[in-house]
């Protein structure tokens, strides 16, 4: 689908949105307040994660989640790596993906929508390439094309094809199917890496690259696109993760 006239991708998504985060918001309330209080029981204050990211155009906005780390320090007062103060709690919370339910604030508040390229870390963007630019079009998603083909399992080339082949497809009905298989593989836990350091990050990955210019990699991969009328998929098996 080209055809940006739509009413749904005028009007419509935005609308989808906030009735969808609202009810999500009320429904999940009582959810929301004993993940808080299971936080600040086992990892202390903050409760929320606050990240900057990427956004529409590639704006800057304030990512709510919920805290999965300790700010556990060495004796020089430095951090420790992301994987020695990652919980035993926090680790369930990433494999549930309960610690993304903040974002649903985002959503209410016009940051991200339900369903879009997962918003990256601000220092990629020298990365994309012209192509892979465009995944800025539209606002930041909590699921994704790409979080339903293989999530953690997708390379960086292949995860940032199926955020360009959304942004060329989106519609209702391809964003409803995104947010039913969602909802399957998050029960099912499936594609999720909880652990931190046990995937490359774009920059480093491409800056390695010997093909790589930063005005992008000398070609691109071909996207996964939707297979039939039935919205059958196929997950293509590449490797590497989703960027928390």
């Amino acid at each position: 689908m080209t055809d940006r006239s739509t009413f749904y991708r005028r009007r419509g998504k935005r609308l989808f949105d906030m009735g969808a985060s609202a009810v999500a918001l009320l429904l999940l309330a009582p959810l929301l307040v004993l993940l808080a209080l299971l936080v600040r029981l086992f990892l202390g204050t903050p409760i929320i994660f606050r990240h900057v990211r990427p956004g529409r155009a590639g704006r800057p906005f304030t990512l709510l989640k919920f805290r999965t780390m300790t700010q556990e320090c060495d004796a020089s007062g430095k951090l420790l790596p992301d994987s020695l103060r990652l919980t035993r709690f926090g680790r369930f919370l990433r494999q549930t993906s309960l610690d993304e339910l903040p974002e649903l604030i985002n959503v209410l508040r016009g940051d991200m929508s339900l369903v879009g390229p997962r918003p990256l870390e601000m220092r990629y963007q020298p990365y994309y390439s012209k192509d892979e630019m465009r995944r800025f079009d539209i606002l930041p998603g909590i699921t994704g094309w790409a979080q339903i083909n293989g999530r953690n399992d997708l390379s960086w080339d292949g995860r940032l094809a199926c955020d360009v082949t959304y942004v060329d497809t989106y519609g209702l009905l391809f964003d409803l199917k995104i947010l039913l298989l969602t909802i399957f593989k998050v029960l099912r836990c499936a594609n999720v890496q909880a652990d931190p350091g046990a995937f490359s990050a774009l920059d480093e990955e491409r800056a390695s690259q010997s093909g790589f210019r930063m005005d992008g990699p000398a070609s691109s991969p071909a996207p996964i696109r939707p297979q039939n009328r039935e919205g059958a998929f196929r997950p293509t098996p590449i490797s590497i993760h989703e960027e928390r």
